[in-house]
């Protein structure tokens, strides 16, 4: 099927359910900007910090992003290209869009507080502690995944003739492979040095942004051209370190950035990789776009489930659980009630931020699944995402589908399209670990709360807990691979987006509105993570002998099903009182 064909309807697709399904939502939860947001009302210049909706969109939509619609849709197409397809656009419209709308609504409506706190106020504390515990094992695992892999991308390499640069050029530093002798150019070292310089350049545009409140006018070309200058920094001085060296860095940075004010780093650093993000967003459309009407079609099989299944498992449950962020991820409700909250200053930008947030990550996905299939050799797409040997490193096979899609539509040379692909998602990998890290250590500062009557300065203190997470984080990224710990965490965070909904529809129902639309959802994502964790634990783990993950897999499933319980009699009993205060009542 001709690609332009795919990336008419996605578009058709997305653009309809923004009007109407995402109105529809709006309007059950009765948005109205008479209603003072958090960022309002509590504005303390750390962690409640209002700021314009391009902003905050900057900073949600860099956060929920990171790797995961290239990740998991690359990985994902092992089963064919409509599957994956199909699921992105169901999942993204019916599940994710409305898991993330309701999320942040619900913080909204709670002075911006996190999605598990709100599950204390809704299901009780019995609730609330099995949902703080259940989302510290899930970050621990979307963090040791993402610090793995961005490890990974950020020094990869690959061969000239994959990127389309003759022997003796000076485009990018070359080094030759021991093994085979071949040479190959270094491009996550452009991609290492961009993401450190836009670090360096936050301080600077958080200060103008949140001090001096400078007009969005002159911000956005300011935010461009510190992109456009990290990226020839880059090309001139990339930097080159080991995984292992890199993962040590990565952790130490975000331990200190944990404690820092949400506009001292965070916010800027997102507002620029956005726009790094938009480009890369646009350059995939226009080549498509240049594409199908060159007749350029899907090459990948359209359905492969026979070898999805010996790869990576039963196409229900494995499916849809690797393609997580991209169609729906829990995640995004940690980021939606946890800093996003605290930054929107109207009621009626959530629907901007939130539900139209997730429909362009949906369609982010979309474009790299089109861009993937098309252009890139299925050979090579196995040696990469599936190797005999070494590591699976999705990211290149996604950039190396970006380099071959710009030069077959647009004629330019096919390294300009993989370095600006390795970019493109590089600062978005190092933001979710930064959003990720604070927000556990939030969670790490509630649990002692509840344990301990007066916990003790340490226990309060940001330096322990963020250390606490951060080096959790490197242990378990670095004893396990990716494609080890990617089926667990992706169940853990579909289960996730499933309790979170549970939460919301407990919410609602408690407040006599329609609960269909999130009721629904949660039932279907509930049966397949615990599902998938039955599946992952029968096949993969207890075979291999992996304690780690079998424990991680048992926890997970326990402290869900202990969830799930415990709304179902809140929901009982609160319908219960309902029928015996109507009975009792005076005629």
């Amino acid at each position: 099927m001709n690609v332009l064909f795919i990336l008419f309807i996605s578009l058709l697709a997305f653009l309809l359910a923004y009007r109407i399904y995402g109105g529809y939502v709006n309007r059950v939860f009765e948005s109205s900007d008479a209603n003072k947001t958090p960022a309002r009302e509590i504005e303390d210049a750390r962690d409640y910090v209002p700021v314009k909706w391009p902003v905050v969109f900057a900073h949600h939509f860099s956060a929920i992003a990171g790797g995961g619609p290239i990740v998991g849709p690359t990985v994902a197409l092992i089963y064919g290209f409509y599957p994956a397809w199909l699921w992105l656009i169901i999942g993204a419209i019916f599940f994710g869009a409305v898991h993330d709308f309701t999320a942040l609504f619900v913080s909204l409506r709670n002075k911006g507080r996190s999605i598990a706190e709100i599950t204390d106020r809704t299901l009780g504390r019995a609730g609330y502690v099995l949902f703080i515990l259940f989302t510290l094992v899930m970050i621990l695992l979307v963090t040791a995944a993402f610090l793995g892999l961005t490890a990974t991308a950020l020094s990869s390499i690959a061969p000239l003739k994959s990127l389309g640069i003759p022997e003796g050029s000076h485009v990018l530093q070359v080094v030759k492979d021991p093994a085979t002798g071949e040479l190959k150019g270094r491009i996550g070292g452009v991609a290492s040095t961009s993401v450190i310089v836009i670090t360096l350049f936050s301080p600077l545009l958080g200060y103008l942004i949140y001090k001096k409140r400078m007009r969005m006018a002159v911000l956005a070309p300011l935010a461009v051209l510190v992109a456009v200058f990290s990226i020839y920094t880059g090309l001139l001085f990339p930097v080159n370190i080991s995984p292992t060296i890199w993962m040590l860095l990565i952790t130490l940075y975000v331990f200190f950035a944990a404690g820092f004010p949400m506009w001292m780093v965070l916010q800027p650093r997102d507002f620029v990789n956005a726009f790094i993000l938009y480009g890369g967003i646009t350059a995939l459309i226009v080549g498509i776009f240049a594409g199908g009407l060159g007749g350029m079609k899907i090459e990948f099989p359209a359905f492969s489930i026979s070898l999805g299944t010996e790869k990576l498992g039963l196409i229900w449950p494995v499916l849809f659980i690797t393609v997580a962020c991209g169609a729906i991820s829990g995640f995004h409700s940690l980021v939606a009630s946890g800093t996003t909250s605290k930054q929107l200053s109207r009621e009626s930008e959530a629907r901007k931020v939130a539900f139209g947030g997730m429909l362009l990550e949906g369609l982010l996905a979309v474009v790299v699944l089109i861009t993937i299939a098309s252009v890139l050799n299925s050979n090579d797409y196995m040696r990469i995402v599936f190797p005999e040997t070494g590591k699976s490193n999705p990211i290149l096979a996604f950039s190396l589908g970006m380099g071959a899609m710009v030069a077959k539509s647009t004629g330019l040379p096919r390294y300009v399209g993989t370095i600006f692909g390795i970019l493109l998602i590089e600062g978005f990998l190092i933001t979710t670990l930064d959003t990720a890290v604070r927000l556990n250590r939030y969670l790490f500062e509630e649990l002692w709360q509840v344990l301990f009557k007066k916990p003790s300065k340490l226990l309060r203190s940001y330096h322990f807990n963020a250390g606490l997470a951060a080096s959790l984080m490197f242990l378990l990224g670095y004893k396990q691979a990716f494609l080890a710990i990617w089926p667990v965490f992706g169940s853990a965070n579909q289960l996730l987006s499933a309790l979170t909904l549970i939460t919301v529809s407990a919410w609602l129902l408690k407040r006599g509105k329609s609960a269909v639309f999130t009721i629904l959802p949660a039932a279907f994502m509930v049966a397949t993570t615990i599902a998938s964790l039955a599946y992952l634990l029968r096949k993969e783990y207890i075979p291999s002998h992996n304690p780690l993950l079998i424990g991680f897999s048992i926890a997970l499933i326990v402290l869900a099903l202990g969830i799930v319980g415990i709304a179902v009699r809140s929901l009982v009993r609160d319908k219960s009182r309902t029928k015996a205060a109507i009975e009792t009542a005076p005629e």
